[in-house]
């Protein structure tokens, strides 16, 4: 049934349709899969690695990216929901690359079926690509106009409007675009895989 609701939530999915702003910050909560946050230390972990051995020709330009590097990259700024599946939403500020911007960048393969990720955190997540190419999916590197605070994701996360919370990768250190559904931490768990709002 999950597999059929997958199908239909992505049949239903306008990747131009955008998440409505909302303005207002109140607090936001930060959920992660370990009870202490991954160290992660600026001059060891500055890169974003797209090597995995799996992207083998679906992205031509193999390399990794410092965040000086992604800080040269078009940047914007929205204010958008974040809707968690335990029932909270909280409404941020979030600021770095349109997805899709980079994703054209690293030349990847754009008719391929996913995108996975791999975190700091032992956290691993995939979106299709129709998600991936939204225009408000970003990899968010400021929040509030500051850098993402490690609660939130520093160096490096993901921040997708149209879909729940834990399908917004943080810490993330690979990223691979792939024909094979990569799952995802809950997702290989039983929650639902596509999971869109």
């Amino acid at each position: 049934m999950s597999r059929w609701n997958d199908r239909v939530q992505g049949w239903l999915f306008n990747r131009n349709r955008p998440c409505t702003d909302i303005r207002g910050e109140p607090d936001y909560r930060s959920v992660s899969v370990q009870h202490v946050l991954p160290r992660v230390r600026c001059a060891g972990y500055r890169r974003l690695h797209l090597h995995e051995p799996e992207v083998s020709g679906l992205v031509a330009s193999k390399r990794t990216w410092t965040l000086d590097e992604l800080r040269t990259l078009p940047q914007v700024s929205q204010i958008t929901r974040h809707i968690c599946i335990e029932g909270w939403s909280a409404i941020g500020q979030w600021r770095g690359v349109p997805f899709r911007t980079f994703l054209e960048r690293v030349g990847a393969d754009l008719s391929a079926r996913y995108v996975g990720f791999k975190c700091a955190d032992r956290y691993y997540s995939s979106l299709d690509m129709a998600a991936a190419l939204h225009p408000q999916t970003q990899l968010t590197l400021d929040f509030r106009d500051a850098p993402l605070p490690a609660k939130y994701g520093y160096p490096l996360k993901l921040h997708v409007p149209t879909k729940l919370g834990f399908k917004n990768p943080k810490h993330i250190a690979a990223i691979f675009v792939t024909n094979t559904n990569p799952g995802g931490y809950w997702e290989d768990q039983g929650y639902n895989w596509f999971s869109g709002l």
